[in-house]
């Protein structure tokens, strides 16, 4: 298999197009989290909705990622890269033209399956193409210029929503992958393991999205019936027991889309365990802070995208380096102290109350912002080296997918886990808060029912005007509680991630 030069022709147009596709994934992502807001007014969403949306493309890609990445490796890097490219643009092209939540739902299905083929193509052809010296560097440039496409996608989704055309998130990634789909068909050579067996594990990627779309659907539905409700406790019993599956039909099967001998290496069990922790606290921790700045602290859309702005400079300025320094010293140190700096951020976050705006912010987020850029900053391209790294060349595909499968699996989980207590914490504050009211039985019931709907929860007709304003603040003061509340919850798992570090990452355990 041919090896290329990171400094040579085929090597740049090869970074390019990797850079290229994964951004179109990624900027969904974060610009999805900042549009929210004009989006659940647009379709008239619930809050549940909301999380749905979000977890419809995340139960597709972190299910079917797996076979992606093996499709990868045994049917050829390139081909399965551009079919997941184009499936991902017609998921997007449907996702604009949505009219509804339900139909909205049905096509981040088609995106999900898409960016299962595409994402973890990226990286398996910089794996197992780019020469092994510059393997680390080529994967903290890849890191590095799709963190900042990124974390730039709140900026261009807080200004395409301010303007009233949110739906155009999803179409702007038409051009960038029709651009990644030329450079690829004209300038990349395939890439594949010919010794590889073509079969798929089509029994393990049903067993895996229906559990977790169960698990999905029992957190989701806890808020609205109470954990004694049968639809929840059957449909969290019937998704643990269909996980379980899972692992019994990645064991015995001969060609599973999860090898579980890759989980021998003591390395790549702890950087999946720290990939789980860390992107579930990230997840959870900015799109509680997106909604927070836009529906309680008065800020636009496109100010609430700014905030981020720091993060990005970040990422800009250390995610190569720190990718160079652990090809050259080892990960481990990194992947001890870029969580747990990220955890303070997270924690520093967590403690801003209600704020003036945004002439407020250099006093109140941009301190935990910029402390949680920084941990992510050494953390990314570290993490990314030590995954890659511990894994054969001709698992380099199914390494990656895993690794990302956990990332979204940990989403999936954060979103309807974090969604569930949002909706309690929120509850439970504005209880406290009616209980020193003498509103009757029946409008406390009403106002507490919009709890369901987070940020966007409204004063309900009935209220008297002049008890408008009062109820007014007691939603804003219950959301930010539970903000608070969540946030922290969001810290302790990237702290987690740092003593997941601690305990199994081994820099002797880094192919090299």
């Amino acid at each position: 298999m041919e090896t290329l030069s990171l400094s040579s022709s085929k090597g740049k147009w090869l970074m390019a197009s990797t850079i290229l596709a994964s951004s179109m994934a990624f900027i969904d992502g974060t610009a999805l989290n900042v549009v929210l807001p004009a989006l659940q007014k647009s379709l008239n969403a619930t809050g549940a909705d909301l999380f749905w949306i979000l977890n419809a493309y995340l139960l597709m890609l972190a299910s079917l990622i797996l076979i992606g990445g093996s499709l990868g490796d045994k049917l050829g890097r390139k081909k399965i890269f551009m079919i997941g490219i184009l499936i991902f643009i017609a998921g997007s092209v449907a996702c604009g033209f949505s009219s509804t939540v339900f139909m909205l739902i049905l096509c981040r299905v088609v995106q999900g399956i898409g960016g299962a083929l595409m994402i973890p193509g990226s990286l398996s052809l910089i794996s197992s193409t780019i020469t092994g010296k510059e393997r680390g560097k080529a994967i903290g440039t890849w890191s590095s210029a799709t963190t900042v496409v990124t974390i730039g996608g709140p900026i261009l989704g807080g200004a395409l929503a301010d303007a009233g055309l949110w739906r155009y998130i999803f179409f702007i990634n038409v051009p960038i992958g029709i651009v990644a789909l030329a450079i690829l068909f004209f300038k990349v050579d395939e890439n594949r393991d010919n010794d590889s067996d073509s079969s798929i594990d089509f029994l393990g990627a049903i067993a895996i999205v229906l559990g977790l779309a169960a698990l999905t659907f029992g957190f989701l539905r806890m808020p609205s019936v109470g954990i004694s409700n049968w639809q929840v406790y059957s449909t969290l019993v019937l998704g643990l027991f269909l996980l379980v599956i899972f692992i019994i039909i990645e064991r015995k099967s001969k060609y599973p889309m999860m090898p579980l001998t890759l989980f021998k290496n003591q390395t790549f069990t702890g950087a999946n365990l720290l990939t789980f922790f860390l992107y579930a606290g990230l997840g959870a921790g900015m799109l509680f802070l997106s909604l927070n700045l836009v529906q309680a602290q008065a800020y636009s859309q496109l100010q609430s995208g700014l905030t981020f702005l720091p993060f990005t400079i970040l990422m800009i300025l250390l995610a190569r380096i720190s990718g160079g320094l652990a090809d050259k010293y080892g990960p481990r140190l990194f992947l001890i102290t870029g969580p747990a700096i990220a955890g303070c951020g997270l924690l520093w976050l967590s403690f801003v109350k209600q704020t003036s705006g945004p002439q407020d912010y250099w006093s109140t987020f941009f301190p935990g912002i910029l402390t949680f850029g920084l941990g992510m900053s050494l953390t990314v391209a570290p993490l990314t080296t030590a995954v890659m790294g511990s894994a054969e060349d001709h698992f380099s595909g199914t390494a990656s997918g895993v690794n990302n499968a956990m990332t979204r699996i940990s989403n999936v989980f954060a979103n309807a886990i974090f969604g569930a207590l949002a909706v309690l914490f929120f509850t439970a504050a504005l209880q406290k808060d009616l209980d020193k009211t003498s509103f009757s039985s029946v409008q406390k019931e009403e106002i507490l029912i919009q709890a369901v709907n987070l940020g966007n929860a409204k004063v309900p007709d009935t209220i008297n005007k002049k008890w408008k304003n009062s109820v007014e603040q007691s939603l804003k003061d219950g959301f930010i509680t539970s903000y608070g509340y969540l946030m922290k919850l969001a810290a302790s798992l990237a702290f987690l991630a740092s003593l997941m570090a601690v305990v199994f990452i081994r820099n002797k355990h880094i192919n090299t």
